[in-house]
C-alpha cells in the first residue's frame, strides 16, 4: 500500500459535488506535473486514491455550484500552455496593483473596509465569520481535515497539504491544534500554500496560537513550507511568508520556507474575465506542479 497522500483544502465560495470537485482538481493538478515534469505524470495518475479532497464547502455555505459553469473554462484553461501577452498586461495592470495598495491599506486600517468595494467586503465578512467560529463551523470544518490527519501522523506517512486561499488557513489553524491541543506525533511532509491571505496582518492577528510567543506560537508539524502566488492575486497581499514567520526557522520548528512570486501567472479566465486566483490555475502552473512532482519522487 501506498503511503503517500495528497490533502486538498479549498478556498472559500461554495464549489461543486464533492466528488465531482475533486476530479476536476485532479485533473488540473496532473496538468501542470506534466507541464513540469513529463517523466512523473504517468506514475501520479495511477494513484488517484491517493487524493483527497477536504470539501467543507457545503459545510459552511449549504450550497454546491453548478459543475457545468467551470467545465469549458477548464478546458480552455488545459489547452492553454502558458500565459498570453493579454494575461500578462491584466494581471499587472494598474488597476490591480491600486486595489492591491487599497486592500495593503485596509488591512492595516479596517475601520476603512466599508469604503471597499463589494466583492472585498463579502471576502471579509465571510473570513469574518470564520474567525468567530460562528455556530461552531470553523471548528466543524477543521474536524474535517483533522479526521484525515490524525492517522496520517501517527503513522508517520508521508503527507503533502496543500492550502488554497482561506483553505490555507484552515490547514494552518488545524495543524496548529494537532500540534499543541493533540500533541499527535509525526509531520507533514511538505504544506504548499498557493494564493494564501496568511501574511496578512488581519489573518495573522486571528490565527490559532497568535497570543502566545515562542514554540507554542506555531505549528510544529511542518517539515517544508511552499508558498506560491501570481501576479495579480490580491488574495495573496503579502507574498512572502519566509518573513512573517520566520520565527518558526529560528525556533528550529521548521526546515524551511520557501517564496515563490516572481513571473507567475494564474491564466485562468472565465465569463467574467481574468482571475489570478482561481485554483485550478494555480494547480495547471508548472511552478506549482514542479512543487508536487519533486514531492511525490522524493517521497517515494
Amino acid at each position: 500500500m501506498d503511503k503517500r497522500h495528497i490533502i486538498f483544502v479549498p478556498g472559500k465560495n461554495p464549489k461543486p459535488p464533492a466528488d465531482q470537485h475533486q476530479r476536476l482538481l485532479w485533473r488540473t493538478l496532473l496538468e501542470g506535473v506534466r507541464r513540469a515534469e513529463p517523466s512523473v505524470v504517468n506514475d501520479l495518475s495511477e494513484h488517484i486514491e491517493n487524493f483527497k479532497l477536504i470539501a467543507w464547502n457545503y459545510l459552511y455555505y449549504h450550497l454546491n455550484k453548478d459543475i457545468s459553469r467551470d467545465l469549458l473554462w477548464i478546458d480552455a484553461l488545459i489547452n492553454q500552455h502558458g500565459p498570453t501577452e493579454q494575461d500578462i498586461r491584466e494581471a499587472n495592470a494598474w488597476h490591480r496593483k491600486l486595489d492591491r495598495l487599497f486592500y495593503g491599506i485596509v488591512d492595516h486600517l479596517p475601520i476603512l473596509l466599508r469604503l471597499m468595494p463589494r466583492v472585498l467586503r463579502s471576502t471579509a465578512e465571510e473570513t469574518k465569520c470564520y474567525f468567530q467560529n460562528k455556530d461552531n463551523i470553523a471548528c466543524d470544518i477543521r474536524q474535517l481535515l483533522k479526521q484525515e490527519l490524525r492517522p496520517m501522523l501517527v503513522n508517520h506517512e508521508k503527507v503533502l497539504l496543500i492550502g488554497h486561499s482561506m483553505g490555507s488557513v484552515i490547514a494552518y489553524d488545524t495543524l496548529w491544534e494537532l500540534s499543541h491541543l493533540e500533541d499527535l506525533p509525526g509531520k507533514i511532509d511538505l504544506f504548499l500554500t498557493v494564493g494564501s491571505p496568511l501574511g496578512m496582518n488581519y489573518v495573522q492577528r486571528r490565527l490559532m496560537g497568535n497570543k502566545y510567543r515562542g514554540k507554542k506560537k506555531y505549528p510544529t508539524n511542518i517539515r517544508h513550507w511552499v508558498n506560491i502566488s501570481s501576479n495579480g492575486d490580491i488574495t495573496a497581499l503579502d507574498r512572502t511568508f519566509s518573513n512573517d514567520f520566520g520565527n518558526m526557522l529560528d525556533e528550529q520548528l521548521i526546515e524551511s520556507i520557501e517564496d515563490h512570486s516572481e513571473g507567475i501567472y494564474n491564466f485562468f479566465r472565465n465569463e467574467q474575465g481574468l482571475n489570478c486566483h482561481r485554483s485550478y490555475g494555480y494547480l495547471v502552473n508548472p511552478a506549482v506542479g514542479k512543487v508536487i512532482a519533486d514531492w511525490w519522487q522524493c517521497s517515494a
